[in-house]
């Protein structure tokens, strides 16, 4: 197992973890923001201090990357970037939406067939959504959605799918259908990502530092929110 430095910016709270050998054993949130510029540089130097008073070898840094807010994500991968390019160690990219999914999994019972739809809000009815199975397989790709009664309408005749994240409280009126459920309280933080980075860790799934992005500004960007049928 490692010891990884987590960094989530991806929403308007600003979280810090450090994980080892499988378990989250430091963690730091801010959820009155945004404030990332301000509390992010403050938390990564109490994080780094941590480990070292810890005299626990850094291995690599995580950074949660999108879709999310532009600036937060450009301050979280820019502060992740710095570090892994300052102590020569790997850098980590980690879908936020994943990250979302952590929590519900480990703390929801849900049925063996449920799906998971985490959505990061966007604006009016739009919001960056995903449609994942309990192995976290994509079932549907990051995509930019605007939310009708008809949206996901295939996977609810199927499935109970979970609606959670900033962007899923918006969508109740117009997701009706009996196996639509929404889950309250999910938010991308530092402290979910460790299962996600170690396994990515341990596939050597590192980024470039110098031509690493967050997959929002690549891919989101200059797209336009489609509706789903």
């Amino acid at each position: 197992m490692s010891c990884i430095l987590h960094i989530e910016t991806s929403t308007e709270v600003c979280s810090v973890a450090v994980s080892q050998d499988g378990a989250c054993i430091y963690s730091k949130e801010d959820f009155e923001g945004p404030s990332h510029a301000v509390v992010l540089g403050v938390y990564v130097d109490e994080a780094l201090s941590f480990i070292d008073s810890h005299a626990i070898p850094l291995d690599a840094v995580a950074v949660s990357c999108g879709p999310g807010s532009y600036t937060g994500l450009r301050i979280g991968v820019s502060m992740a970037k710095g570090i892994s390019y300052a102590l020569q160690i790997p850098l980590l990219g980690i879908p936020t939406l994943e990250v979302m999914s952590v929590p519900v999994l480990l703390h929801k019972e849900l049925p063996d067939d449920a799906l998971l739809c985490p959505m990061i809000d966007a604006r009016r009815m739009e919001v960056y959504a995903a449609v994942y199975d309990r192995a976290l397989k994509v079932q549907r790709p990051i995509s930019a959605d605007i939310i009708d009664e008809n949206s996901y309408a295939a996977f609810l005749a199927e499935h109970p799918v979970y609606f959670f994240g900033n962007g899923a409280d918006k969508c109740r009126e117009k997701l009706t259908h009996p196996n639509a459920h929404f889950i309250d309280g999910i938010h991308p933080l530092a402290k979910w990502m460790f299962p996600l980075a170690e396994k990515a860790m341990a596939r050597e799934e590192f980024k470039d530092v110098a031509y690493f992005e967050p997959f929002y500004l690549k891919e989101f960007v200059a797209s336009k929110p489609k509706k789903l049928l």
